[in-house]
């Protein structure tokens, strides 16, 4: 497979919308927002995430398992309804029938395809051999390791031939080692243009993962997940790691990842990319990162002991050994609380991250107590209103009502969660679990700037 990318769109995602009910009828929560996209024939394409951008329903949607609430998917210029039977798909859990063999469980889909037994035997043979499991046709998955597993889960996709293979964080269950095995077998199949796809559609969060095998990557913002952008991947195949660009390319990306309001141009550079001031909403749209106190605590720690107080992001995630929804979360929540900045895939302390890094644990409790108040307006929106009643208390059900109103119940109950931790870490109030109610201590330890 060459790689020049040819201009043959096999799928186009045309202003596609996808909502859910909420529930008790309380409107509708959006996961997809007018998304435009296009998978060419000839590139492997990665669509790149966070938790609740929503990668993975977009690629259910473009496979026809589940209809878009508005907009249209376009394969093989035909508009989809139902099924997309052009494309495969290979899925983050093995998914195999434990009383089939190896065999068997490649052969399923062409036999539900009516395909005669003979020509299913060959063709899977034929996949078999190309994922590497020739010798193990007879064996049943329970003798089988992970990553033989998931070569069956390939070996089941490619003896279909599909127009566009869909994997769905193909290797994230697997070890790490496993993982770079398999991720580099298959890289290696579509350089030597072997691969029975015209092209690849990945959903991942793995950065590292999206630059390695990616022509093209699409970067989804989240709540609502929409694009953001795209970034080429101007490297000559297979992509080498250690080259300066690839490192650039990393960088970038891991940059505007950490800053969900900056401006995805694709020209990758050393300048910071641009960041667009977004308009107010109510303090209890915009999403906490889900991360504990003691967590940024801990990372700010291990953050000042590194020269000038700064570690380069995709070390850092290496060194900690976080996926990207570990690790972002947490630089989200120093950076909102200004103990930190990104720039030019770099964290680096601020003057008031050191000081909290360094400082005895009653002056550290102070300065969070101090940037909570000054960068969440959630947490004081509910120390105001709890200073606003009498008895300086309130039921959760209240907060968790106005969180519903953005959010599905179940990432409601988290962000409660998340504020009330910060919460009383910053001895702001404390909560009461068995009575489900929060509650401003004795003494008020904190006046609420006006």
């Amino acid at each position: 497979m060459t790689t020049q990318i040819m201009n043959d769109a096999l799928i186009t995602v045309e202003h596609v919308n996808k909502s859910f009910p909420l529930p008790d009828g309380k409107g509708e929560f959006n996961v997809l927002r007018d998304i435009r996209a296009t998978v060419r024939s000839g590139e492997v394409l990665a669509l790149l995430g966070r938790s609740g951008s929503g990668k993975s329903t977009l690629l259910r949607i473009m496979a026809g398992l589940i209809p878009p609430s508005s907009g249209a998917v376009i394969s093989n210029g035909k508009r989809l309804q139902g099924a997309n039977k052009n494309v495969a798909m290979v899925f983050q859990s093995f998914a195999l029938l434990p009383w089939l063999t190896v065999q068997q469980n490649v052969e399923l889909g062409l036999e539900a395809q009516g395909v005669g037994r003979e020509e299913r035997r060959q063709r899977a043979l034929k996949a078999i051999d190309l994922v590497g499991l020739d010798g193990f046709e007879s064996a049943y998955p329970k003798e089988l390791s992970g990553g033989m597993k998931q070569r069956v889960g390939f070996a089941r996709a490619f003896v279909l031939e599909p127009q566009v293979l869909f994997m769905d964080e193909p290797f994230s269950a697997l070890d790490v080692l496993t993982a770079e095995n398999l991720r580099g077998e298959i890289d290696d199949l579509w350089n030597a243009g072997t691969f029975p796809s015209k092209s690849i559609l990945i959903v991942t969060h793995n950065i590292e993962e999206a630059v390695f095998l990616a022509d093209r990557v699409i970067i989804l913002g989240a709540n609502p997940g929409r694009v953001r952008g795209e970034v080429m991947i101007d490297l000559p195949r297979s992509h080498d790691r250690t080259s300066n660009r690839f490192k650039a390319l990393v960088d970038y990306i891991y940059t505007v990842m950490t800053n969900p309001d900056a401006e995805v141009t694709g020209e990758v550079s050393v300048a910071a990319p641009k960041v667009t001031v977004q308009p107010s909403r109510s303090p209890y749209a915009k999403p906490l990162p889900h991360v504990r106190a003691g967590g940024i605590s801990g990372l700010l720690e291990l953050l000042v002991e590194q020269p000038e107080g700064r570690d380069d992001i995709p070390r850092l995630a290496e060194r900690l050994q976080l996926e990207v929804d570990d690790l972002l979360p947490l630089l989200d929540a120093a950076v909102l609380l200004g103990f930190a900045g990104i720039a030019q895939g770099d964290v680096k302390l601020t003057n008031m991250g050191q000081d909290f890094a360094t400082t005895t644990i009653l002056r550290s409790k102070d300065l969070f107590r101090q940037q909570v108040l000054e960068n969440v307006p959630m947490i004081v929106s509910m120390l105001k209103t709890l200073r606003e009643k009498q008895n300086g208390t309130m039921r959760s059900d209240f907060f968790l009502d106005l969180l519903d109103e953005y959010f599905p119940r179940a990432e409601a109950e988290r962000q409660f969660a998340t504020a009330v931790d910060w919460g009383r870490y910053a001895e702001l109030f404390e909560y009461d679990a068995s009575e489900e109610r929060l509650y401003l201590p004795e003494p008020v330890v904190a006046e609420v700037s006006e």
